[in-house]
């Protein structure tokens, strides 16, 4: 049997799993630390926030019915009006090198322009060394400093893309 992959809109159940995966590859990579979504209580009521705020959107990949991770868009405060953020995009290890984190971003991208923006900005870290170059290869850009008020204080490398 092959394995499926699905990439689906968050739904009410998923709180948990995408909580750990979150938590779990911060950890994995050095990188949980305050300043990140590893101490950031929306990471627990992920359903809750982007279900509550208009023009956002979160999607879950799922293989064969178990959730490896996901990623969203999320207008955060302060960011111009065009742009919105790309936000807790984070995979378990059996998801990596398989093209999800693209699949999950390309939804990210689509969902952006559904919603009326032109540009999407993204916050990390350097110890989030796997990402950093799917990001250069789908077209991010460096920033000088950060856009908008995340609160993750712990990012130092700044991207944005026009969408």
């Amino acid at each position: 049997m092959t394995p499926e992959l699905t990439i689906r809109p968050i739904a009410p159940g998923d709180n948990a799993a995408l909580a750990r995966a979150v938590r779990d590859t911060l950890a994995e990579f050095g990188a949980a630390k305050p300043g990140t979504a590893y101490y950031d209580e929306a990471t627990d009521h992920l359903y809750e926030l982007f279900s509550q705020t208009p023009r956002s959107a979160y999607f879950v990949a799922e293989l064969n019915g178990e959730v490896l991770g996901g990623g969203g868009i999320f207008p955060t405060q302060g960011l111009p009006a065009d742009t919105v953020e790309l936000v807790k995009l984070y995979l378990l290890p059996a998801a990596r090198g398989r093209g999800v984190g693209k699949a999950l971003i390309t939804h990210c991208f689509e969902a952006a322009r559904a919603n009326g923006y032109d540009r999407v900005y993204l916050e990390t870290t350097d110890e989030l060394t796997q990402a950093i170059p799917l990001y250069e290869r789908l077209g991010f850009t460096y920033l000088p400093q950060a856009l908008g008020n995340s609160g993750h204080f712990g990012c130092q490398i700044w991207m944005i893309k026009a969408v």
